[in-house]
């Protein structure tokens, strides 16, 4: 049974240790992640989205995320730029990016999935509505921030119908780790460390 992929914000500003909202230990994550998404089977894997946390200059200060956090990942400047090179994905296994505002990948209405290939972009939901309705059951999420932008995703993903794996290895979190999120938020769900 085939799997979908979510790779959620491996991006400079949270990734490098010099990023704008740097997360402890994220930076020995590149290697590892890369190594493990070239080793991604097209025979099991229908997908993989990689997700950026999204902001602008102009907008920053007056969101919700800007009373805990200083600005990051600006649209177009270094800091948003993903640090893992997408191209370790097999050509076979089709990739997706997803630009996201806020903590939860779910919440703006009417982002769309674009392919990192060519072809047309997707409506978010009907992207993940057509996974399950082709019998991809399973999600597995890495990224950081565990214990932000990673535990929406998961949420979303378990109440959209998947069984999520988190692989320890390959997520880090801000103030909370990954076993931590999973214990303290996710307690009876289709929800398990990797």
């Amino acid at each position: 049974m085939k799997k979908v992929v979510v790779v959620v914000d491996t991006q400079a500003d949270f990734m490098n240790p010099d990023g704008a909202l740097a997360v402890a230990g994220a930076g020995s994550l590149a290697a590892p992640m890369t190594a493990w998404l070239k080793a991604l089977d097209s025979k099991d894997t229908a997908a993989v989205l990689f997700t950026f946390d999204t902001h602008f200059a102009d907008t920053y200060l007056s969101s919700a995320e800007a009373q805990q956090f200083p600005i990051h990942c600006v649209r177009g400047t270094p800091g948003w730029h993903n640090v893992l090179d997408t191209a370790a994905v097999d050509p076979a296994i089709p990739a997706y990016r997803l630009e996201k505002g806020v903590f939860a990948m779910w919440e703006e209405p009417d982002l769309r999935v674009e392919p990192l290939a060519d072809g047309a972009s997707l409506d978010r939901d009907a992207f993940f509505r057509d996974l399950r309705a082709g019998g991809v059951e399973e999600a597995v999420v890495i990224g950081v921030a565990a214990d932000y932008c990673v535990r929406w995703a998961i949420d979303g993903l378990v109440e959209r119908g998947f069984r999520v794996t988190v692989p320890q290895a390959l997520t880090r979190g801000i103030a909370r780790p990954i076993d931590q999120v999973l214990e303290e938020d996710f307690a009876g769900k289709a929800v398990a460390l990797g």
